[in-house]
């Protein structure tokens, strides 16, 4: 007997649909065909012990199963519900009559339990997509995949559920989620906020101006001087995510299976924060099955790389081609995956080996060699594609005893969610162009121009700093922005004089200059 049961293979953030098909006949051979890995090839071993644990009898009889199409790598436990359901049908244990309806995924427990396996929401995208009625998955895994509407997402619990349903002899209702409700519920719950953080008004403002236009920013300062804690408060100021984009940003965490058990939605922008030991392909994404890497995870959000002379010069250097096409395409000899990467990149270190170069408080004791050639571990290549420098001062004990709290995070967010307004509008018919950091050299000269005054400042500048053609297009991007928060139409000379400010590790002397 011959049949049929539907499962998926996720790659990437792209899933394909995978027939498996079952034909029984007299004897006692088992045949597993379709390019399967250790895992799915394992799976007969757990679905025997499952069928028995429940209290049915496992086929005496030659089974031969195909994943087809054949040509695709089968990964991961997934397949086991489909497998287990597939060999109970061709012994007419299980109803074949709805299996053509459903799609099923799920690893299964030596006692026919059902337990979560990553990547649930492109599967559940595709069962829509390829005109399912309904998804079996496990409970932990459907309030993940019940985001989809216009399909039908039964959690449940074992094997003899998803057998008592094909059977007509349970009923179960499908898992319902108020995705909206629930969105836009926990959009604006932060725990960390900016008005906890005394002083350093000038880079709360470098900070609003990058959450505003979506530039990548460095801060330069001494230990303690709060360059982490404003970096980890960036996300309470930065626009709420958008349905299709918190969708988005759901799916690679759920293919990454970072998803906490019973999420449906991620409603908050990610914060990624990685070590410095971080290698590079956790960083990028890679390995075995194709996984994203931080670059990806931080998609839609913040990847904040604490102390960056620390890291890898390798590792960093990676980032240059995902910081300029917001994508990256992860290439290895059984596989091409592309993951979008369109993330804030916010860096911080220390002015040198020591940290204290510039402390006031503190004695430096590093050589003006040893700062250049601590300062050169950032490549000039790297540091061209961060749109702010920003020098971050210690804050004098009279401004920390202070009992009143700094601007909150609610006020500064409203004039920042003004500015991407008006960026929008601007580029609505620009597509994948969001906001001023996303302009392409065409449409900087188009929206950005700077008048006579303002351009003789960036020529002097630019002769002065010894800048690139990079840099130059940096500038006049963060010029914008500063004019966007001030609702002003053209770029002015002084948001060019303040856009030039934040060029600072530009100046060939910086190392060498007093405070």
């Amino acid at each position: 007997m011959l049949v049929k049961t539907f499962c998926a293979e996720v790659m990437g953030l792209e899933a394909t649909t995978i027939t498996i098909e079952v034909n029984m006949t007299r004897g006692v051979m088992f045949h597993l065909s379709g390019l399967a890995d250790t895992a799915v090839k394992e799976s007969y071993d757990r679905i025997r012990a499952a069928i028995t644990n429940i209290g049915l009898k496992p086929p005496t009889a030659e089974l031969t199963i195909n994943l087809s199409p054949a040509d695709i790598r089968k990964e991961g436990s997934g397949y086991d519900l489909p497998l287990a359901i597939g060999i109970l049908a061709a012994h007419s244990k299980v109803s074949d009559g709805m299996l053509s309806d459903y799609m099923m995924i799920g690893e299964l427990g030596l006692d026919g339990k059902l337990k979560p396996v990553n990547g649930i929401l492109p599967v559940a995208i595709l069962a829509r997509k390829e005109k399912f009625k309904g998804l079996f998955v496990p409970r932990e895994n459907a309030r993940e995949a019940a985001v989809v509407d216009q399909l039908d997402v039964y959690g449940m619990d074992n094997l003899t559920d998803v057998i008592s349903f094909l059977n007509g002899s349970d009923q179960f209702e499908p898992t319902m989620v108020d995705t909206r409700k629930e969105f836009y519920e926990q959009q604006y719950r932060f725990d960390l906020d900016f008005s906890d953080v005394k002083g350093q008004e000038s880079v709360k403002r470098a900070l609003e101006i990058a959450a505003a236009g979506g530039h990548n920013i460095i801060m330069i300062g001494s230990p303690g001087s709060g360059k982490s804690m404003m970096a980890k408060r960036l996300p309470s100021i930065l626009p709420p995510l958008s349905l299709a984009e918190s969708l988005e940003t759901t799916q690679i965490h759920s293919v990454a299976g970072k998803l906490s058990s019973g999420t449906s939605l991620i409603s908050q922008r990610p914060f990624r924060s990685p070590h410095h030991t971080v290698s590079q392909v956790a960083m990028t994404g890679g390995g075995n099955r194709a996984l994203p890497g931080e670059v990806s995870m931080a998609h839609n959000g913040v990847l904040f790389l604490d102390e960056l002379p620390e890291f890898n010069k390798s590792t960093l250097e990676v980032l240059r081609q995902p910081l300029e096409d917001r994508k990256i395409t992860i290439s290895r000899a059984k596989y091409t995956v592309e993951y979008p990467c369109s993330f804030m990149f916010v860096a911080s270190m220390n002015p040198c080996p020591c940290g204290y170069y510039g402390d006031p408080t503190h004695h430096c004791v590093c050589t003006p060699g040893q700062i250049s050639r601590y300062l050169s571990k950032i490549s000039g290549p790297l540091l061209d594609r961060i749109d702010l420098h920003c020098e971050v001062a210690v804050v004098p004990f009279k401004q920390l005893s202070e009992m009143q709290q700094g601007e909150p995070s609610e006020t500064i967010r409203e004039r920042v969610i003004k500015a991407r307004h008006i960026q929008e509008v601007r580029y609505k018919d620009f597509k994948g162009i969001h906001c001023n950091a996303q302009m392409t050299e065409r449409m900087i000269h188009h929206f950005a121009e700077p008048d006579a005054q303002s351009l003789d400042m960036l020529r002097m500048a630019m002769e002065r700093l010894s800048l690139s053609a990079r840099a130059y297009s940096r500038i006049l991007k963060v010029a914008r922005t500063i004019a966007d928060l001030e609702g002003l139409e053209k770029v002015q000379a002084h948001h060019i004089a303040e856009a030039i400010g934040y060029r600072s590790l530009d100046r060939g002397d910086w190392a060498e200059r007093s405070h």
